[in-house]
């Protein structure tokens, strides 16, 4: 099953809820609320995509809950184990290790098997010290690493299927929760394993062309419980799994308090109808220079003026830039972000995943009600995608959420070229709802800017165009371009009097 559901609160133990934490609570939220106790779960993935990082943080959930719980390795040292745990800052106070290891006794010549197969004599004896261990220590969860040994130990297929279901059923049997990890060594799929098991949590793990490794986990199976299905980014710190859960906006539908977000320019203003309203997106777009992330930020920074939450997000543009721009514009921003109402995050996409990105974005808007987000811009987005045919979909996602969220975003969108036919390396105008479209053009020997509002579902707009000047003063617009043919062409044709443009100004 994988239906929606929305995170549910997991009670102080077994007995008393159905659902006992797996240690990461974004990992809950995804499960619908966590894993119901005394069933066996598989986590599987290639050698280090997180399993017994995963594996560790589930018992040690245990443990703060008064449980007793058991680590039981088959393939390294109780040393190896604790030394993983110390990379993350953990002592395991309360977690047992069970150190199942053949020790240096059983490479000696004697101890070879010269009658019975080694499979025979093996197995046996290994699960019967592990029965016994679980006997005695009488544990409420257990993590068995891994299950290549104990697969490599029957022999056969029928051999270890059937020793994993007497295992399924000891623990069973005992109201003792399991997870059994699977490095996938032997081969692709398990089907002998995953057929018994009550749930099962894929780790993946794949190195892009560039940048830091990307990690991603699925649900594949959970029985009788409805989660949250497809593949949610995570990452691996110091201190265990973070999990980015994939943005799904339908579950988050609100009803978003009507008004207008406006960017202080009386002219830009009066260019959009009045400013944007509140919980819409628009698309700035334009060629490199025009003045698109300078419009974009003047709408967060007259947000944040107002008391309000802002938030930008820079992938093109470094911070310093930033303030030293707006500062030229006379526009100080550091105020501003003294005060904490606006905030400024330069995003590397060969370090950040979308999926982080995206919950990072939410949560701002989520948590700390942030009333303008700016994302600087799509072309920087598109690169931290590992695939570019699912960004309008992602796209379409976040800017729901944030429209039910209230939020108003402005999406900086670069296009190629300078003058004349324009390009752009993603169409996102059908999913924004205005567009405001800058343009260079030709005119009196000069190169000049133009502005014009293409689209804007929400409320009336100017349909006219209109010449935009940068300077030391900030933005101010022009009257409409009406004596000019052809402006978004780059070339235009004059049809007016003399002197049609606005005069600059003198010092």
């Amino acid at each position: 099953m994988q239906e929606r559901l929305s995170p549910r609160e997991s009670g102080s133990s077994p007995s008393s809820a159905p659902f006992i934490s797996t240690g990461v609570a974004e990992l809950d939220r995804i499960l619908g609320g966590g894993i119901t106790p005394n069933r066996l779960y598989m986590i599987e993935g290639i050698p280090g995509s997180g399993k017994t990082t995963l594996g560790l943080q589930f018992l040690q959930a245990g443990a703060r809950m008064g449980e007793a719980v058991l680590y039981i390795t088959l393939s390294e040292t109780e040393e190896e184990v604790r030394a993983i745990a110390g990379s993350h800052g953990w002592d395991l106070a309360g977690v047992q290790i069970l150190q199942v290891v053949p020790d240096e006794q059983a490479l000696l010549p004697s101890e070879q098997y010269t009658v019975f197969q080694p499979d025979e004599v093996e197995l046996g004896e290994t699960t019967k010290s592990i029965l016994a261990e679980v006997e005695r220590r009488k544990p409420a969860r257990v993590v068995f690493d891994s299950l290549s040994e104990l697969r490599l130990l029957a022999g056969s297929p029928l051999r270890y299927r059937r020793q994993m279901l007497g295992l399924k059923q000891f623990f069973a049997g005992r109201q003792c929760t399991v997870l059994v990890l699977d490095d996938r060594t032997a081969t692709a799929e398990d089907p002998q394993l995953q057929s018994i098991a009550h749930g099962i949590i894929n780790l993946d793990q794949w190195h892009p062309s560039y940048g830091r490794e990307r990690r991603r986990l699925r649900v594949v199976k959970y029985r009788g419980t409805p989660f949250v299905g497809g593949y949610h980014d995570f990452t691996i710190r110091r201190g265990g799994l973070v999990v980015f859960p994939r943005l799904v906006a339908s579950e988050h539908r609100t009803l978003v308090a009507e008004g207008t977000v406006r960017c202080g320019v009386p002219g830009l203003d009066q260019l959009l109808g009045g400013g944007l309203e509140r919980g819409t997106s628009t698309l700035v777009t334009g060629a490199p220079g025009t003045g698109k992330s300078t419009i974009a930020t003047a709408f967060a920074a007259e947000a944040a003026s107002r008391g309000e939450r802002a938030a930008l997000f820079l992938f093109d543009e470094s911070i310093s830039t930033l303030l030293k721009r707006m500062r030229g514009l006379g526009t100080d921003l550091q105020p501003l972000l003294d005060s904490g109402r606006l905030s400024v995050q330069q995003v590397d996409p060969a370090e950040m995943s979308p999926g982080e990105f995206v919950h990072l974005v939410g949560r701002i808007a989520r948590e700390e009600h942030a009333s303008v987000v700016v994302i600087d811009s799509l072309n920087g987005y598109l690169n931290a995608m590992p695939d570019e045919n699912f960004l309008n979909t992602q796209l379409h996602e976040l800017l729901t959420y944030l429209g039910q969220c209230g939020t108003t975003s402005l999406l900086v969108s670069v296009q190629q070229g300078l003058i004349g036919t324009m390009t752009s390396p993603v169409d996102a105008s059908y999913l924004a709802d205005t567009v405001l479209m800058l343009r260079y053009f030709e005119a009196q020997g000069r190169v000049r800017q133009a502005v014009s509002v293409l689209k804007k579902r929400s409320g009336v707009h100017e349909r006219t165009i209109r010449e935009f000047h940068l300077d030391a003063e900030g933005m101010r617009l022009s009257e409409p371009l009406t004596n000019f043919h052809g402006v978004l062409t780059g070339v235009p044709v004059y049809t007016g009097p003399e002197s049609p443009l606005v005069q600059e100004r003198k010092d």
